[in-house]
């Protein structure tokens, strides 16, 4: 949102806006642009009827002052994805969904047109080199490239957000159960996913994973008013000197590693070729992709180790990330840390999907905050229940998070790969300061 709140300003809107609390960086990147609140609250006297529309986020709920007294006043309410929809409806766009990947394939397509030097609108949920914000909108484009998140709209609208966006080109990246807090079984989530495909327009292109069942179902079971084109995981191998894209004429240098970045490429690929890209351009471009903030991101190297940190928190995201640091690094030590943080992964019944996905470490940390499973109103969990749905014998389970800081310090590794795993922040905890 306050992504948002920059871009529109920086298109020449007035803008202002309310929360309950801000938090860095949005507070300081808000001040910045003069665009942060007075003070923190919610104030109905802000809305008055000069306000052309106000933009709902997913956090605001139903009973909100400032919501109540729109409503009231009849003024447009839209949500986030209905505003993005509205800026760009004239506009090809670009919607990468799934599971897992799609904000790194989003950042991929959007780095790749950066190159090129083609004009876009976009929206990503990372920070990405080269782009100052997180949304971009401007009149001067004729191409809009967003991240498709399935989660909730906002508290007057219950649909997923990527059912509002309209793609004329969408990616279907694979399919792995999350969000189990609206979508209570399986099915209900694929559900959103054949919804979403559903929406692609007429004589638009549908770029999906092949290697994925569900994935593969969807695409094959929706209509031929669409195009359809599959692709697999990109060739790719990786020796002494780095990590290479390989296909069967060229051989690409790359900057990031692992199988599922390689799926990404691939999707990020047919998706450039589809909206207009060379082969070589898209080669040439993404081999200066270097990732985006918190997906396989490294803080730091030398020669006592290196240490990554990643945003991966359902179980398919551990799995791949955790596999992804082990082959990178055959023969060293992978101490690997996850934090249980999302309703998903607090929840009892759901816990056991992460059974061995923590494998490929040399040793497991694993950390969840009680306080927040209150907050979440689920049932208490217990050490021993966590350490039995992992499931391995390299699993060790914290509820303190200065308890499992300092025994991951006091431990001895030599040259180890240190990798830390969580949608939020460890309760807070410094991270540069255990680096260090």
């Amino acid at each position: 949102m306050h992504n948002l709140a920059i871009a529109l300003h920086k298109k020449g809107y007035q803008v202002t806006g309310s929360d309950d609390e801000i938090f860095e960086p949005s507070r300081s990147r808000l001040k910045s642009y003069g665009l942060l609140p007075e003070k923190p609250g919610w104030y109905p006297a802000k809305i008055s009827s000069d306000i052309n529309t106000v933009i709902l986020g997913m956090h605001a709920r139903a009973d909100n002052p400032e919501l109540i007294k729109a409503r009231e006043s009849g003024l447009k309410i839209m949500s986030f994805p209905e505003y993005l929809y509205e800026q760009t409806k004239n506009k090809k766009r670009i919607v990468i969904a799934g599971s897992h990947g799609k904000t790194t394939t989003t950042a991929m397509i959007m780095h790749v047109f950066r190159c090129l030097d083609i004009k876009l609108d976009y929206m990503v949920g990372s920070v990405i080199d080269g782009f100052e914000t997180m949304v971009g909108l401007s009149d001067d484009t004729e191409i809009a490239v967003f991240e498709g998140d399935e989660y909730l709209t906002s508290a007057l609208d219950k649909r997923p957000k990527f059912h509002l966006y309209m793609p004329d080109i969408a990616v279907l990246n694979g399919i792995a159960w999350d969000h189990m807090n609206v979508f209570p079984t399986f099915d209900n989530y694929i559900e959103q996913f054949k919804i979403f495909v559903e929406k692609i327009s007429p004589g638009g292109t549908l770029i999906y994973f092949d290697d994925d069942t569900e994935v593969k179902k969807i695409a094959i079971t929706t209509g031929d008013h669409i195009k359809k084109i599959p692709y697999k995981i990109h060739g790719y191998f990786q020796n002494k000197t780095g990590f290479y894209g390989a296909t069967h004429n060229r051989v690409i240098p790359l900057k990031i590693f692992g199988e599922h970045n390689m799926q990404n490429l691939s999707a990020a690929k047919e998706t450039c070729l589809a909206a207009g890209v060379t082969e070589d351009n898209f080669y040439s471009s993404i081999q200066s992709f270097e990732g985006t903030s918190k997906r396989l991101q490294k803080l730091i190297e030398n020669e006592k180790g290196v240490v990554y940190l990643d945003f991966a928190h359902s179980p398919s995201k551990v799995k791949a990330t955790v596999e992804a640091i082990a082959a990178r690094y055959p023969g060293r030590e992978v101490i690997a840390c996850l934090e249980l943080h999302t309703y998903s992964s607090l929840n009892s019944d759901f816990l056991f999907l992460y059974k061995g996905t923590m494998n490929s470490a040399t040793a497991a940390f694993i950390y969840f905050n009680p306080h927040a499973i209150g907050l979440k109103k689920l049932e208490p969990l217990s050490k021993k229940f966590v350490e039995k749905a992992f499931a391995g014998n390299n699993v060790n389970v914290y509820n303190n998070a200065c308890e499992l800081f300092s025994d991951i310090k006091d431990r001895s590794y030599y040259n180890p790969v240190y990798l830390f795993m969580s949608s939020g922040d460890f309760d807070g905890f410094r991270l540069n300061k255990l680096i260090e």
